[in-house]
């Protein structure tokens, strides 16, 4: 991208790392305190399932598969998620309690292992994800979102609840990887995701994009705001955002601008948020009912 804003991959490990390692401690902690043999809300996902397929396995080791990938050039074709997903925990169902919170542990020092001893130059190289192409740093910094969205899932388990800086680490995430797959498919656009305790704001202009915190106020342009659980849940599919919005539990300002971004889903139909942008797009433009077909995935 030559000298284009990189978004929160070009701010650094300084301001990445602690997001990301500040999520993984805190779904450790949620983790230990569950039965892992419980159901979740998600169907078909015991609590085993959601830490299994969020371990490193000797057969499943995804920061290994992404800095491979951005080594070689960022060349390849996404995994399917879901197909990734079943395979992991199909090998795995039946693993002791110890053997899986070990492999979440050793998610967390590989994180941990990269960000320390890495190339920097690494940082912000292509390699290709589950949802497209991005660079190597906003996809670990997209484990923030996947252990916020997966951290809710073990709260009715009787897991505490994680901090709302895990939470905004979570919608840090989610604004880098919006905004770089939209910079990536050449979408200029942006919102702004906020909750009462702040919130964060993307903006792309290709082939950069730039993300901010937002502390206080109500930014221009577009705008979903809801509680930091609303929206992670909305995002996720675990929560219908049309329901939400009919609810006033979810509020979103200039839908036609969010329209703009809402072709992302097209291309990247797994991808963080597409339930909101796909609402967008049916609200707005009627681009299809894509909400019933991403409602439930797992991250």
């Amino acid at each position: 991208m030559g000298g284009a804003e990189r978004g929160l991959a070009g701010a650094g490990r300084d301001v990445v790392g602690p997001l990301v390692l500040g999520a993984w401690d805190a779904f450790l902690e949620q983790a230990a305190a569950v039965d892992l043999a419980r159901p979740t809300r998600l169907p078909g996902w015991r609590a085993q399932e959601v830490c299994v397929h969020l371990g490193a396995w000797p057969d499943h080791e995804a920061l290994a598969d992404l800095v491979a990938s951005a080594r070689a050039g960022g060349t390849g074709t996404p995994a399917d998620v879901d197909a990734t997903n079943a395979r992991v925990t199909a090998a795995h169902r039946d693993a002791p309690r110890a053997e899986v919170l070990a492999a979440l542990r050793r998610h967390r020092e590989a994180t941990a292992r990269h960000l320390a001893e890495e190339p920097v130059e690494l940082d912000t190289e292509t390699t290709v994800s589950t949802v497209g192409r991005l660079p190597v740093l906003s996809v670990v910094l997209g484990q923030a979102y996947e252990l916020a969205v997966h951290g809710l899932d073990l709260v009715p388990l009787g897991a505490p609840p994680a901090p709302p800086s895990v939470l905004q680490a979570g919608l840090a995430a989610l604004a880098e990887v919006t905004g770089a797959l939209a910079a990536s498919s050449g979408i200029t656009g942006g919102a702004a995701l906020l909750t009462p305790d702040g919130g964060w704001a993307f903006a792309a202009e290709p082939p950069g994009w730039t993300v901010r915190r937002v502390d206080g106020g109500r930014p221009p342009g577009a705008v979903v705001e809801a509680e930091a659980d609303v929206l992670l849940d909305a995002a996720s599919g675990r929560t219908n955002p049309a329901a939400a919005l009919v609810r006033r539990r979810l509020r979103v300002r200039d839908l036609p601008e969010l329209m703009r971004l809402a072709p992302i889903v097209e291309s990247a139909p797994g991808i963080p948020g597409g339930p909101i942008l796909a609402l967008a797009a049916r609200t707005v433009g009627g681009a299809g009912d894509l909400l019933g077909r991403l409602r439930g995935r797992r991250g």
